[in-house]
């Protein structure tokens, strides 16, 4: 299936280099895993059940998949982590602490694997960066664009900023900038861009939420040079947004190869709405003002 989607995609944009996933469930084995490393696949991704949209069957238990992730660990694959567990009331888990009540699952299976490369994906809070920086060289972070602007206030009230995991507190997102003004080569950008429909995102009622997720990808690199000149991290855009990702994916382009992408200072208006047929999608910072925009 993998294999297929990415036939797909590259029929649509052929110059974009695709790295696919596969998605850990019971199916999923060992042999399998051998099978998708000589098919070109590079990571498996995990979400643990029903902590963000489309994760009904996520997993609920990691040691059943050792196995799993023994194979990825000698296959060198990917390990692609959701960083949260699920809510429960019991023992006092919600939205705001489902990220930090994970990480002694990170540190488990760093020492269980510590040649399995793990990334613990768009990270929100000051636990989870000081967490990877205290683990080895196998262990990386991503960080999407719309945690370095937010707060747990933009999102409570309005639906377009509300994601999973949700923003933090204002020193969380502090946490995010400084290891991103750092330049520390094992975190990077995910954006983690959801294109959710407008009347999914403006509308909950009282059985069902609005949907979890924020939309940058059609102006993603401009933004994140927004972003990183704001709190005075430009000169680390490109490590943040390239280099250092490619590093630990073992993806680096070979020298002479290289295809630029130049940004120029010069303002963009972010698109109110992106449309296309009869569907809408509102994308985030819509109607706002961003310092650059591609050459």
């Amino acid at each position: 299936m993998a294999l297929a989607y990415k036939k797909e995609l590259e029929a649509i944009d052929p110059d974009v280099e695709y790295l696919m996933t596969l998605y850990l469930s019971p199916e999923l084995t060992p042999d399998e895993i051998r099978k998708a490393k000589a098919a070109g696949i590079v990571g498996v991704k995990s979400y643990p059940r029903g902590v963000t949209t489309n994760s009904d069957s996520g997993i609920e238990s990691y040691e059943v998949y050792y196995p799993v992730f023994k194979a990825m660990e000698e296959e060198g694959m990917v390990l692609n982590l959701h960083g949260e567990i699920p809510s429960d009331a019991a023992s006092n888990v919600c939205v705001l602490n489902a990220e930090i009540a994970f990480l002694p699952h990170l540190r488990t299976l760093h020492a269980a694997f510590p040649r399995l490369r793990i990334v613990l994906e768009h990270a929100t809070t000051r636990a989870a960066v000081d967490a990877v920086k205290s683990l080895g060289d196998t262990v990386a972070c991503s960080i999407t664009a719309h945690h370095l602007d937010l707060t747990v206030d933009d999102w409570a009230g309005q639906s377009f900023n509300f994601c999973k995991p949700v923003a933090k507190y204002p020193d969380d997102r502090l946490a995010l900038r400084e290891i991103v003004k750092q330049g520390h080569p094992r975190f990077f950008l995910g954006s983690d861009s959801a294109p959710h429909l407008i009347q999914n995102k403006s509308i909950a009622t009282p059985s069902s939420g609005c949907a979890a997720g924020v939309y940058t990808s059609p102006f993603l690199l401009p933004l994140m040079a927004h972003l990183l000149e704001s709190f005075g991290a430009l000169e680390n855009l490109q490590a943040f947004v390239s280099s250092n990702g490619r590093r630990f994916y073992q993806c680096e382009v070979p020298e002479g190869e290289e295809k630029p992408v130049r940004l120029r200072r010069q303002g963009l208006q972010v698109e109110e709405a992106l449309s296309l047929n009869d569907q809408s999608v509102a994308p985030f910072m819509a109607g706002k003002q961003l310092n650059w925009s591609i050459a």
